[in-house]
């Protein structure tokens, strides 16, 4: 998928929602807009749709309970698809013919649906097909904003550049509707939307885990992925990385302290903060280990699943630990720091595979790994990495409503409810519009924060955590939803950024359909109700009453 529709002029188009940023968010918000009958314009800066399952190469993080609930019914509709994808044109074995319904073609702990990320490509743009053979959807890739036209609360027009094999070309969309679904909230300083980076100060939020002093510029690292198999015999070894010598004495500057170099298997537990050794081996795994057994942790693609021939290997996504890169950030950064962290990402990427080629200690005692290969069929790329680096945190609008630590906590909740653990909810916000799970896991940050990783309880989504104060006409619909930095860390993940564009989406279509703006239907509780039972009739889950336990 290389591109959808390229222009060869300046050009001005027209639709009833525009959706900036191809992710995961901005894909779910595209389909959900489409199946209401909207005139949709989807945009993504990178080279393919789908942002977290395909360019970033990173199979879902889910909760436990993802297969009956806990997910919009177009997301479950679309990992259904992605396992009819394998039943189709795989050579299951029979066993996996069997079970072709709970597939996990990877067999990764980390999801029920561990998965190669072209075949996320292949179902969005099978989704996406017949909607622009109709015309009903325009999908420009290579895509980025560059400025916004802005009257009052009002945004009139997004103005954007694409990049194609004859050169660079003027976009200018004109919606009434817009939502900012980009990686890193790339509309909100474009429009000036009042918005958060970084981490805010407890005294702003209260929150237990937040810092004494705000500082926009402490943000999560982001991690550049890349895609492994191994053969025996085989000489894979890479070109030593320019910067390797520097990656491989390098001990992250971070508290509590890391305990060693970063290019090790010895790394921090995210939960205890104690010194952790990761067990590594291609040939003989520990599955049993869960997120310690780094070959089986992001594994996409499990040989035994397929008959293939004997010796054929498995494949696995490299989204550990040590490609956390906390050397500076991306998002309002000069574009020359920008550039340089992003290289720095790939650099440490590249070092870290390197070290796993030529000196990582095996079990048997000796060093490296030379049979393990990049695998760029894969992702997609030449090189092997993925094609866009995995970004954690985003801009985030001030919205209506924002969620706190204190409303999603396991211990915040039981400390101001005074109920005990198997009694205690998270916060039940009246303007809900879905449902999610995950632990407050913020991996560790580019000013010296280690990891933090505390036991969440099943949330819900607010629809007030979609629309920003300032502006009447856009919505969040990824991961710059109004949340915290401590709470992005449970919101960020794939199903609840989902979650997040699909609702947008859904909101839009409302408003147009009976004359509202977003901010009216959340101020009246007649027309919040409406909405929320309009999303009740499409099979959205806006509570989690007695089910789930934290996690």
């Amino acid at each position: 998928m290389n591109s959808f529709n390229v222009l060869n002029e300046e050009t001005v188009l027209t639709c009833q929602l525009a959706v900036i940023g191809g992710g995961t968010g901005g894909t779910a918000a595209a389909w959900a807009a489409l199946r209401q009958g909207l005139r949709v314009v989807l945009t993504e800066a990178g080279d393919r749709l789908g942002g977290q399952f395909t360019a970033q190469a990173v199979p879902p993080d889910e909760h436990p309970w993802i297969e009956e609930r806990g997910g919009t019914p177009s997301y479950r509709q679309f990992r259904q698809y992605i396992r009819e994808y394998y039943r189709r044109w795989y050579p299951l074995t029979e066993e996996s013919e069997k079970g072709w319904e709970r597939l996990n073609p990877g067999k990764g702990c980390v999801s029920a649906l561990c998965h190669e990320p072209w075949v996320s490509s292949a179902v969005i743009e099978a989704i996406f097909r017949p909607y622009i053979s109709s015309g009903q959807l325009t999908v420009l890739l290579n895509t980025e904003p560059k400025a916004v036209e802005r009257q009052e609360s009002r945004i009139v027009s997004v103005e954007l550049e694409q990049t194609c094999a004859n050169g660079r070309h003027s976009v200018l969309i004109r919606a009434p509707y817009f939502i900012d679904a980009t990686e890193t909230g790339d509309l909100l300083p474009l429009a000036k939307v009042d918005y958060s980076i970084g981490s805010e100060s407890r005294r702003e939020t209260g929150e237990p885990h937040a810092p004494e002093i705000a500082d926009p510029q402490n943000q999560q690292a982001i991690s550049w992925c890349f895609v492994i198999d191994y053969q025996p015999g085989r000489e894979s070894v890479i070109d030593k990385p320019a910067n390797y010598d520097f990656w491989r004495s390098y001990v992250p500057e971070v508290l509590p302290s890391w305990g060693g170099p970063l290019l090790s298997w010895q790394a921090t537990h995210p939960i205890t903060l104690k010194p952790v050794v990761r067990s590594f081996n291609p040939l003989n795994p520990s599955p049993e280990r869960g997120p310690m057994d780094l070959w089986t942790f992001r594994r996409i693609s499990a040989a035994a699943n397929f008959k293939y021939s004997q010796g054929t290997s498995d494949i696995v996504l490299v989204n550990w630990p040590q490609i956390d890169y906390l050397l500076g950030n991306i998002v309002d950064v000069t574009p020359e720091e920008k550039c340089k962290h992003l290289q720095g990402a790939r650099e440490l990427s590249l070092s870290l595979l390197y070290w796993m080629q030529t000196e990582a200690p095996r079990d048997d005692g000796g060093c490296g790994w030379p049979g393990l290969g990049l695998r760029p069929d894969v992702t997609g790329t030449i090189d092997g990495l993925a094609a866009a680096p995995y970004v954690r945190e985003s801009r985030r609008i001030k919205g209506l409503t924002t969620i706190f630590e204190q409303q999603v906590s396991l211990e915040a909740r039981c400390e101001l409810t005074g109920l005990p653990a198997c009694e205690v909810q998270a916060y039940q916000f009246a303007d809900s519009v879905g449902i999610g799970a995950y632990r407050l896991d913020l991996h560790p940050t580019t000013h010296g924060d280690n990891y933090i990783d505390v036991s969440a309880l099943p949330f819900q989504l607010p629809l007030g955590a979609l629309i920003p104060r300032d502006v009447d006409n856009l919505l969040a619909g990824a991961k710059d939803i109004s949340v915290t930095h401590i709470t992005n860390g449970c919101y960020r993940l794939h199903p609840v950024e989902w979650n997040a564009g699909e609702a947008a989406a859904l909101c839009v279509a409302y408003c147009m359909r009976y004359g509202f703006e977003p901010k009216q239907v959340h101020a009246r509780k007649e027309t919040l109700q409406e909405l929320q039972s309009w999303l009740k009739d499409e099979h959205f889950e806006l509570e989690w009453g007695i089910c789930g336990s934290p996690l």
